[in-house]
């Protein structure tokens, strides 16, 4: 009978956070069935069943809850050990990252080149998407660290602040010559989900102003664009639109909203791995704007 190895721990442990064999998989670098394999080892090893089928997934049994409760600080204690002696020079590994797209063109590239420098085992991969669904991604393992809009307000959700930026009522110079908001104007705007768009409500009543309907785009750079050619109004991010600013090719139409579009970095609050915890302390020394 072949004898457990640290890798088959790891296994365990890493189903037990993204939810399914295919997920652990592809975390680990290996292939569905090799990760059943591994399974089927730990489960003869032990006498005991550690899996057990729902629908279409596979669930841990009490038992297998009990055995990777014990065991993640003891995992998470072996790594820390290992990356310390090291100083996390010898740290390897996937490390998934969610980013906006205003951190994505601001802090997000020196954290890169940071990571790159120090820790040449690692290996980010980095997605850009909207704060809701960030969230959603964080919480259900399938990201490890995100940068995102906050406050974010979750028991699941350990957070650190990244600073705030201006937002920037533009237009293009001929859409404000013609009238402005004096006339009816196209609003832009990020979806309702994203908090740039709450802001751009809130400031919209302060002025007394309700456009006929608020047109979306979820990609910030288009919407830069849009607004450049005369397409109507949106309220931008002031650090992605100061080349259009200095050059005339976007004018202030509305005094800024009172309110800063807030940034922070955040994993999950029971987060144990030495690795992710090390990114996160990184990124405390990044600012914003």
């Amino acid at each position: 009978m072949k004898r457990l190895a640290i890798y088959h721990l790891e296994t365990l442990l890493w189903i037990a956070r993204l939810g399914t064999f295919r997920a652990a998989a592809d975390r680990l670098n290996t292939t569905q069935p090799a990760i059943s394999a591994r399974v089927k080892e730990i489960e003869e090893q032990l006498g005991v069943s550690l899996f057990q089928r729902e629908g279409r997934n596979m669930v841990l049994t009490a038992r297998g809850r009990a055995l990777v409760a014990d065991f993640e600080p003891l995992w998470a204690g072996f790594e820390r050990a290992l990356f310390k002696a090291s100083d996390f020079g010898g740290a390897t590994g996937i490390v998934r990252i969610g980013t906006g797209e205003i951190a994505a063109a601001s802090c997000l590239p020196a954290f890169v080149c940071g990571v790159e420098r120090d820790l040449p085992g690692v290996t980010l991969e980095i997605e850009l998407d909207l704060t809701a669904r960030m969230l959603q991604q964080l919480l259900a393992g399938t990201s490890d660290m995100v940068f995102l809009a906050g406050p974010v307000a979750s028991p699941g959700v350990r957070t650190t602040p990244l600073g705030a930026i201006d937002l920037v009522w533009a237009a293009s110079r001929a859409t404000v010559e013609a009238g402005g908001f004096k006339r009816p104007t196209p609003v832009w705007s990020i979806p309702e989900h994203s908090p740039i768009h709450g802001i751009m409500t809130e400031s919209l009543a302060r002025h007394g102003i309700v456009p006929p309907v608020v047109r979306t785009c979820n990609n910030v750079r288009a919407l830069v664009d849009i607004v450049v050619q005369g397409s109507g109004a949106a309220l931008l991010p002031e650090s992605m639109i100061r080349a259009e600013l200095a050059s005339g090719a976007l004018v202030p139409i509305l005094p800024s909203p009172r309110r800063q579009l807030r940034f922070e970095a955040a994993i999950r609050s029971t987060e144990r791995d030495p690795l992710i915890l090390e990114l996160f302390r990184r990124v405390q020394g990044l600012k914003i704007g």
